[in-house]
């Protein structure tokens, strides 16, 4: 396939879609949004089953709630929201804003959500008027053609153009690497290589960084709920999301009853130097996570190394003493394999957590388990991520829900620590273009003022 001609196809239809699409008032807009989402959350069960069968990660269940969840969420939260002409008055500033496309909107979709990715970033996309156009990882790709296949089916029975969604008929890094030259602004929600290759694309380009999902568990926690919170969301869809919880660090005075929370509530706990060793060794070979692993049940994960485990198990806790560059198991693990850490001071278990944070995942997000205002923004304030979650479970709460404040999204931007160009939850606003009315100020305080007033420290 010539890679060039087959892209500058998809551009030139997004285009006179897109030019289309841009007339459209606020409540059409709005109708293709909710058109799209609900399709695919409507058909959530069976494109769950497809991406499971294809490829080999996770689980049915957990897909079905993401595929379900996320169109939910986001089309809750973008419901009524103003997108198109002028969106806001800023009236003390005499300034009004006027939003606008950015036209075709490039995205690449990583194998661990060739569903839920999809849909998110289309319904942002076309929230804010533009085109997008769809680049599935390999082993991800009937997932994710199905998925544009249902969503642009929804875009017909309403009569909106159909090529406002498309995908790449064959994913190649030369496919994919043109689509991101090619398009108005691109969207990286993959592995480093690929998030690199859109920020070096020429074009504006949002992408995430590395995952690893620190939880931070106070004296003062409620320790059954905190226990099964962090199982639940180091365990959705068997560990393969960003926003999984990786380390659990947990205070010294209170350790042995978070241990046998932990059996109780269905790991299985390691202690012994020898059998973490078995493990570490069989999740990271040569310092690279074990591909072969990634999305799979403890109970496999445990035959790998050897070690038998009850078939239930719903996750392996290794304790570690070391952290940083120099434990393999203290990075992002795309399995249900938890670290633990014992810490004494609160202090010392944010400094812990930090540690690990700064070796992998920088810049990405964090998990907390307090009552304790001041230790909350005390770790805020020590640790470099761009989201803490309180009292949540970290792989539902972080990418946004109908319970917190987060923007619902399939992207999880990283600022600076991790090589991004926005530290926050991909959305809407980051896809559109604001023009700026500025009126002037009659009687404008500030022009009123002397030199000596304005330059002094009141």
């Amino acid at each position: 396939m010539d890679a060039k001609a087959h892209i500058s196809d998809l551009i030139a239809k997004a285009r006179a879609a897109q030019k289309i699409f841009e007339e459209y008032p606020q409540e059409k807009v709005d109708e293709a949004v909710r058109a799209i989402g609900k399709a695919v959350y409507d058909n959530g069960e069976s494109l769950a089953r497809m991406a499971v069968d294809e490829t080999g990660m996770g689980n049915y269940e957990d897909k079905i709630m993401k595929n379900k969840g996320k169109p939910k969420v986001t089309w809750q939260k973008l419901k009524g929201v103003k997108s198109r002409g002028v969106i806001r008055y800023i009236e003390d500033q005499g300034i009004a804003e006027v939003a606008k496309p950015m036209g075709v909107i490039g995205a690449v979709t990583p194998v661990t959500n060739p569903v839920m990715t999809p849909v998110h970033n289309a319904m942002i996309a076309l929230k804010g008027g533009n085109a997008i156009i769809l680049c599935s990882h390999p082993k991800g790709d009937r997932s994710g053609k199905k998925t544009v296949e249902i969503m642009r089916e929804a875009l017909k029975k309403i009569g909106a153009p159909e090529d406002l969604i498309q995908v790449v008929e064959e994913s190649t890094v030369e496919t994919s690497g043109t689509l991101m030259a090619m398009a108005d602004a691109c969207i990286s929600t993959g592995g480093p290589g690929m998030v690199k290759a859109a920020y070096s694309s020429g074009k504006p380009a949002f992408g995430v960084g590395p995952g690893n999902v620190q939880c931070l568990v106070d004296a003062d926690a409620d320790f059954k709920d905190a226990v099964a919170k962090i199982i639940r969301g180091r365990t959705y869809d068997n560990g393969v999301l960003c926003t999984c919880e990786q380390a659990a660090h947990v205070p010294k005075a209170k350790a042995d009853d978070v241990i046998a929370e932990f059996k109780k509530q269905g790991a299985y706990y390691v202690s012994d130097p020898a059998e973490a060793d078995k493990f570490r060794k069989t999740l990271f070979i040569d310092g690279v996570i074990a591909k072969s692993l990634v999305g799979a049940k403890p109970v496999v994960i445990a035959k790998a190394a050897g070690i038998d485990i009850a078939e239930d198990t719903k996750l392996i806790v290794v304790k570690l003493d070391k952290t940083g560059a120099d434990e393999p198991l203290a990075r992002e693990k795309l399995f249900p394999v938890l670290a633990l850490y014992v810490y004494d001071k609160w202090e010392d278990g944010v400094a812990n957590a930090a540690k690990n944070i700064d070796n992998e995942g920088t810049g990405h997000s964090a998990v907390i388990h307090s009552f304790n205002k001041e230790h909350i923004e005390y770790a805020a304030n020590k640790i470099r991520v761009s989201r803490f979650s309180v009292n949540q479970i970290g792989s539902n709460s972080l990418g946004g829900t109908l319970t917190n404040g987060l923007n619902p999204t399939a992207t999880l931007g990283c600022g600076t620590w991790g090589n991004n160009s926005l530290s926050e939850n991909l959305w809407f606003h980051h896809l559109i273009n604001i023009s700026r009315i500025a009126y002037e100020i009659k009687d404008a305080p500030a022009a009123a003022l002397t030199d000596e007033q304005i330059w002094s420290l009141n």
